[in-house]
């Protein structure tokens, strides 16, 4: 069952390829910053892509083995925000901080030893003021040590196949060994994204954390973007004098989200420039179409054998987009194959067949159909009655 239909964006050329970086797919759409678009990239390392696609938009550098200071963090609220999916740990939960945590130097909001926190308190602590002290207090929480959380920080980005990464502390404080690249941040805090929860606080320009006897530090967003840039809602600063002024943020506009990352910056206004030269390129020059919506039902049904229904109402498992430069015509083709045998009774959300997407004859996604409705079996009175239609006896 075969639709064609065609996407109308803007311009006239579009190169489509896909590439593979660290074992990870993305569409790649490489755009010349510095020839042709004239922004300057002096930092070491620097990639930009879509969020939904993960389709590159530009890239420098992105798998070279780099220091990224505190965007470890990244991979530490991740771990965070999963523990919290996974019940090990509520965000209303209150936890004592370790003279281990409440010592840890560099950027703190200076806990205090054996005082109880609220795990939500000490995740604004790390998005808003990257705070040391707080990550270490809920490693140790979450892992029983920071030795063991990192071993899932590490698994993690096994799992994200960032084969260009490793882990030695949750906070990013210098210690050899540890080392990432452009790629996997961004593939990382690409992740991060998918936790609505993270938002809660990474849009908090200034706050405070409250600590016991009604004592509180005041805090302050390191990204600055959150303020600046239109529609950067999201990011992690770094810096160390080994891994220089780093970088990884999103914004969003009109229903496309663009991750940046920049390492290695030579100072702080640079980064924030870079990654915002990033954004407006991206914007000016590209949208994001959604082709399928998996909220509502697809104009195309599957027939049921045994069913109190011939047919039922089905739904993509997932939303498919296109990414593609404006003012482009892009024609794709939908080929729904549905199982071969689909008995009744059905339950909403079986799967009864695939979506297979094309362009130019080349199949650039498949997706699941699922059952959009119940449809439980016929009866044996159902039976008597469907003998008696076709007898012409009812």
């Amino acid at each position: 069952m075969k639709k064609k239909f065609s996407v109308i964006f803007i311009l006239m050329a579009f190169l489509f390829t896909v590439s593979c970086f660290c074992g990870m797919t993305f569409n790649k759409v490489f755009a010349d910053f510095d020839n042709n678009i004239g922004i300057d990239v002096k930092s070491k390392a620097a990639f930009l892509m879509d969020s939904k696609t993960k389709t590159v938009v530009y890239s420098k550098n992105e798998t070279e083995k780099l220091p990224i200071a505190s965007m470890c963090k990244i991979m530490t609220l991740l771990i965070c925000f999963d523990s919290i999916d996974e019940g090990i740990v509520s965000i209303d939960d209150t936890i004592t901080v370790s003279k281990n945590a409440s010592g840890m130097g560099g950027s703190q909001v200076f806990l205090e030893e054996n005082a109880d926190y609220l795990v939500g308190e000490l995740i604004k602590a790390i998005v808003v003021a990257s705070a040391n002290d707080a990550c270490v207090a809920l490693a140790e929480s979450i892992s029983g040590s920071e030795e063991l959380f990192v071993e899932k920080m590490n698994d993690k980005a096994r799992e994200l196949n960032m084969l260009n990464t490793n882990f030695v502390n949750c906070t990013g404080l210098p210690k050899p060994g540890q080392y990432s690249c452009a790629i996997d941040v961004a593939t990382m805090f690409n992740e991060l994204l998918t936790h609505e929860e993270y938002f809660r606080f990474s849009k908090i320009w200034t706050d405070k954390i409250k600590h016991p006897n009604e004592r509180f530090t005041d805090i302050s967003n390191t990204n600055k973007l959150i303020r600046f840039y239109n529609g950067c809602d999201s990011g992690k600063t770094g810096y160390t004098a080994e891994a220089g002024h780093c970088l990884a943020a999103s914004a969003i506009r009109n229903g496309m989200r663009l991750v940046s990352v920049v390492i290695s910056s030579p100072d702080s206004k640079t980064r924030f420039k870079e990654v915002s030269s990033m954004f407006n390129y991206g914007f000016a020059n590209y949208t994001n179409k959604q082709i399928i919506d998996n909220t509502k039902p697809l104009d195309l049904v599957a027939k049921i054998d045994g069913g109190k229904k011939e047919n039922i109402e089905v739904v993509a498992e997932k939303p498919f987009y296109i990414f593609s430069k404006k003012d482009e015509k892009r024609s794709v083709e939908l080929d729904f194959v549905p199982l071969q045998t689909i008995k009744a009774p059905v339950k909403k959300g079986d799967v009864l067949g695939e979506l297979h997407i094309y362009e130019n004859g080349a199949e650039i996604s498949l997706i699941n159909v699922l059952a959009n409705e119940d449809v439980n079996a016929k009866t044996y009175f159902d039976v008597v009655c469907d003998i008696g239609k076709n007898w012409g006896i009812l």
